[in-house]
């Protein structure tokens, strides 16, 4: 009975927990829908993508946004996206819409089309940077013209089934509600004006829905210990074992073979732990009110290069954070009176962009950290991180009993059941 009891609570909790992330709980995509006009038979609308996920951003190749009609809508006209297929309009005479599709797929416009063809906040190749790197940046918008739909707020029908693919799964969203209507000022700031109606479509990300497997892995060492604490073998799966690459290979010299795909197939390096990403903590040096941490990030995919990648970490002592080199950092404060997370990210034109994996394909900072004297401690893996996260997805971290150990003490498992008997046989022959 007591076992029926456990798991029903796990699959609740699990269940609950699906899209909820401790270091960021209120990150959410929020898509906003603004009735501008009414038209003859429908509406004009502006939809905006709102990113407020302080550090999981939307990459390359970009946001996908589908959903269905309530009736038999129509799309006229679109600016600063498209319709990835127009359907079956041949009903219509003369003006022939966009996309006669029930069920439209959405896609953002790619940078440098020409200029009567974009909106403000378009044409980025459906490329959103995260609320907590650039909140500027962390916004997409696009006009749609909707035929038979209504002309109205009473005969307006919301859209329903929303799915947003940023680029692939893991976002699930929920119905569209009607809100209080967006209220703009004018560009004088000295008018208010409002839409005709406004709705809201919630979308929240789970890692659980995205993969599988993890997509990056940590591996952790010391200045007080030679030992490396690699990354878990098979972190990430080994799907990819068959066709991974030796960094020797002749194949890296071909031409085309680091031009990604459409379904985003990484050509990975042959490693142990065959993961795009590896995440290295280094506890580099002590000092007297301060310690030294340095932090490499490498790219193992000859196919992606990782633009506006962030790196979350969570640690005790990143309140008190002295000095970051080479990396911008900004704290996370999912809880006001916990200030354990930061995100980490590229500065502009430097190192924002994590290259394809090869020589280049690494990025490196080192941290200062100013230590607390009642809390510090290399003992017992204080000295390494709690949770890592690139580009808004969960690291494997190695297992605890694993970590580099301070040379006066040893860890359990050094002590295997033959030493113990050796050792006892040994005192007991000097007694």
């Amino acid at each position: 009975m007591r076992l029926v009891i456990s798991a029903l609570c796990v699959a609740v909790l699990f269940s609950w927990a699906v899209a909820y992330d401790p270091l960021d709980p209120n990150g959410n995509v929020t898509i906003k829908w603004d009735v501008m006009s009414w038209t003859p038979d429908g509406y004009v609308a502006v939809v905006t993508l709102h990113n407020f996920q302080m550090f999981r951003h939307i990459m390359n190749p970009g946001w996908t946004l589908g959903w269905t009609w309530a009736k038999k809508e129509v799309i006229w006209s679109m600016v600063g996206a498209q319709a990835t297929e127009q359907g079956d309009c041949s009903k219509f005479k003369g003006n022939i819409p966009h996309c006669c599709k029930k069920t439209p797929t959405i896609v953002d416009l790619l940078p440098g089309v020409p200029y009567n063809q974009q909106f403000s906040n378009c044409c980025k190749g459906g490329v959103v940077a995260a609320w907590g790197q650039d909140p500027s940046q962390a916004i997409s918008s696009f006009q749609v013209s909707v035929g038979q739909g209504g002309t109205s707020n009473k005969t307006v029908k919301l859209p329903k089934n929303f799915t947003l693919l940023a680029p692939g799964p893991g976002y699930t969203c929920g119905p569209a509600k009607v809100v209080p209507s967006t209220t703009f000022l004018t560009p004088d700031k000295r008018r208010k004006t409002q839409a005709l109606m406004t709705w809201n479509v919630t979308c929240t990300y789970s890692q659980f829905l995205a993969r599988k497997n993890p997509s990056c892995c940590v591996s952790l060492s010391s200045f007080y210990n030679e030992t490396i604490t690699t990354c878990p073998s098979c972190a990430c799966g080994c799907q990819n074992k068959k066709n991974c690459v030796k960094s020797d290979s002749k194949i890296l010299s071909m031409v085309g073979v680091h031009t990604p795909k459409k379904d985003n197939q990484p050509l990975l390096q042959c490693t142990h732990h065959m993961c795009p990403i590896r995440v290295h903590w280094h506890v580099k040096q002590n000092y007297k009110d301060y310690w030294r941490v340095k932090i490499a990030v490498t790219n193992f995919n000859y196919r992606m290069n990782y633009s506006l990648w962030t790196l979350a970490i969570q640690h005790p002592n990143l309140n008190n954070l002295t000095q970051v080199f080479s990396f911008d950092y900004k704290p996370l404060l999912p809880y006001e009176s916990i200030n354990d997370t930061g995100m980490f990210y590229g500065m502009k034109y430097f190192n924002d962009l994590l290259m394809e994996a090869g020589p280049t394909g690494n990025v490196q900072s080192e941290l200062l950290l100013q230590k607390n004297k009642d809390t510090f401690t290399f003992k017992q893996g204080w000295a390494f991180p709690r949770k890592v996260y690139f580009n808004g997805d969960e690291c494997m971290l190695p297992p605890p009993d694993t970590y580099p150990f301070l040379p006066n003490s040893a860890p359990a498992s050094l002590l295997t059941f033959p030493a113990f008997i050796f050792l006892l046989l040994f005192m007991l022959a000097v007694w």
